[in-house]
């Protein structure tokens, strides 16, 4: 039933009713004749004038409800962009601007929905250019020793190195996609959130790369302040997230470059004070324009030189997410000298609420 027809019909009701109670009064002697027929007409007359105003009031009412169920049907048909005029009385603005909010969130999450698509559309197929290319190498080399074409003692052992190399770029490949997962799905549990002193870590870390630095000739130099860092982020994340970011840098670094590694207080929040490090390359940089997308999945801002290089486009995006956890943050700037500069903050432990904290670890 429409609602004009609904209140039509009950102005019908409340006029009989008053009908039915002035013929109950007539019977028991309550009103005369010439008084009984007054009051019905008056009854039947203001019955009339309240239909045709519920009829005039009605019209506005029906139009913001058809607006809102028009809005509605296009919705449903797809068209998330549909939205309601702020008319009509109060509550049907108030309807309309709760309306349009939620139109507002259903396109937000279906853009949502939609970028996640993107993302694993292209996350698939990265992984399989990724895993087809080293996988191909593996292949062609082992076909070939099988096949006894290789002959020579030196090229034997050559193709077992590229083979091994393939195959420990493999692991690495897939230890990176298990972590990411993993660290875009996890909180940090309790034996996470402990201390770490950034000297001890460097001094694990560093020697690790000595043979890449001594292949491309590389200069590492480390450059902290005098007292200690005690920072609050889990060691292994910490090195982590140094290693993804020096790893970075020796692959864009030139012939005989110079990498810096750097550590250095700064302003603090209510949280306590922070420690900021960077990483800084000689290498060609990162355009202004991919400084924010260089942290994404896959990304990669010069492909074809990172796949040849060895890099998945991983370790910036793991390097992200581990800052981000301890409520960091991360980005990239243009050095000095030319190249990147690498950057990411870490809450630094030094008031007596960290020292609690380090206490119970």
């Amino acid at each position: 039933m429409k609602l004009r027809s609904y209140l039509l019909l009950a102005n019908l009701v409340s006029i009989a009713m008053i009908i039915l109670l002035l013929l109950a009064f007539y019977r028991y002697m309550l009103l005369n004749r010439e008084q009984f027929v007054w009051l019905t007409i008056a009854s039947i007359g203001a019955g009339l004038v309240s239909a045709l105003l519920h009829f005039v009031l009605v019209r506005p009412l029906e139009a913001s409800v058809k607006r809102i169920g028009e809005g509605a049907r296009r919705i449903a048909e797809g068209d998330l962009k549909a939205r309601v005029e702020y008319t009509g009385l109060k509550e049907f603005r108030q309807l309309a601007d709760q309306f349009n909010h939620m139109g507002d969130s259903l396109e937000a999450s279906f853009n949502r929905v939609s970028a996640a698509e993107a993302a694993q559309r292209e996350l698939v197929a990265n992984m399989a250019h990724d895993l087809r290319t080293p996988l191909a190498s593996v292949q062609s080399y082992v076909e070939a020793l099988e096949d006894d074409v290789i002959q020579d003692e030196a090229a034997f052992r050559r193709y077992l190195t590229t083979i091994r190399t393939e195959t420990v770029r493999l692991g690495e490949l897939i230890q990176d996609l298990l972590e990411l997962s993993t660290l875009e799905s996890a909180r940090l549990e309790a034996e996470e959130l402990q201390l770490s002193i950034a000297e001890d870590v460097l001094v694990e870390l560093l020697p690790r790369f000595a043979k890449p630095s001594e292949a491309k000739s590389l200069q590492l130099a480390v450059q902290l302040p005098d007292r200690p860092l005690k920072l609050r982020m889990a060691p292994r994340h910490l090195e982590r997230v140094l290693q993804n970011l020096l790893e970075n840098a020796v692959r864009h670094s030139p012939q005989g470059g110079t990498i810096t590694c750097s550590a250095m207080e700064i302003s603090g929040s209510q949280e306590g004070k922070r420690v900021r490090f960077t990483i800084t390359d000689q290498g060609a940089g990162v355009p202004p324009e991919e400084r924010v997308r260089i942290f994404e999945r896959f990304y990669r801002s010069d492909r074809s030189r990172s796949r040849d290089s060895g890099g998945a486009g991983l370790g910036l995006s793991i390097a992200k997410r581990l800052v981000e956890q301890y409520g960091g943050e991360i980005g990239v700037d243009e050095a000095e000298s030319g190249g990147s500069a690498f950057w990411f903050t870490v809450l630094e432990a030094g008031d007596g609420r960290h020292a609690e904290a380090d206490s119970t670890n």
